[in-house]
């Protein structure tokens, strides 16, 4: 899946990019549905041995433009693990305690733990997309915040956490789609927002900003993956996939117990 890989130092252009692109999987969705299954029970057992031999941490950042996919990630890529060991952050608009501090402060109160997986729903990049978009702060301000944001996963990643950061790509027209199914459907209307409308009229100046940020921020401790999304089942694929070769590569193994296993005798 390194196709999908951000190479530091590369200027990203998304229109260069086609967000229905599935060239790395040679099957169907039921051929695709049934690779996930193996890699869920994959990602469980990986997951146990992180726990277990309490060494490394990983965070996983999901990105994406409104309906983009986030929440579907979450649910059929870790749908099988343990959430002992799991756990999901979401990041809405800072709340008046975290205003006070810097920006990174209510990122860094969440970091992950040893022997822990730790998801960002949105995360601390929503201070140079948004915060960009909507001129929240000056833009001598959020300009520095790339190299702030690389030298802050720096210190993550040499503290033991291993990065990895999807921007799930959906395009404009999909985007449509998916928010007209939530006014179709009753049973989604609570999903919709008019502030979805919003941001949809934005769609030009959140590409910039997102291009932007993977371009500068896409590193060899904490790389981005562009992620194809307009289809599910294969931006599912791809994130498993990637999350699960990068678990392979710490070379985890079981902690070994402190005692003599084979003489305890129980009666």
């Amino acid at each position: 899946m390194d196709i999908y890989r951000v190479k530091p130092g590369t200027k990203v252009d998304l229109g260069k990019i086609n967000p229905k692109d599935k060239s790395g999987f040679d099957g169907n969705k039921q051929d695709a549905e049934q690779e996930l299954l193996k890699l869920s029970e994959k990602l469980q057992l990986l997951q146990e041995l992180l726990y277990a031999e309490h060494q490394h941490a990983v965070l996983i950042v999901l990105q994406a433009m409104d309906t983009g996919g986030k929440d579907g990630t979450i649910r059929h890529v870790f749908e099988s693990v343990d959430p002992l060991g799991v756990r999901v952050v979401g990041y809405k608009a800072p709340t008046p305690l975290e205003a006070s501090h810097d920006y990174l402060w209510r990122i860094h109160m969440q970091a992950p733990q040893k022997g822990e997986t730790v998801i960002f729903n949105r995360s601390h990049y929503e201070d140079v997309l948004v915060v960009r978009v909507h001129n929240l702060v000056p833009r001598e301000v959020w300009s520095k915040r790339y190299d702030e944001i690389c030298n802050f996963e720096k210190e993550l990643a040499d503290s033991g956490t291993t990065i990895l950061k999807f921007f799930l790509y959906i395009s404009k027209d999909e985007q449509r789609k998916r928010l007209q199914a939530r006014l179709d459907d009753p049973t989604k209307h609570w999903k919709f927002n008019e502030d979805d409308l919003k941001e949809r009229a934005l769609w030009d100046d959140y590409m910039k900003a997102y291009e932007a940020a993977l371009s500068k921020t896409s590193t060899e401790w904490a790389p981005w993956y562009i992620v194809p999304a307009n289809v599910k089942w294969y931006r599912s694929l791809v994130i498993a996939t990637t999350i699960k070769n990068a678990l392979e590569k710490l070379n985890m193994k079981w902690p070994q117990p402190n005692l003599d296993i084979s003489s305890i005798k129980l009666d």
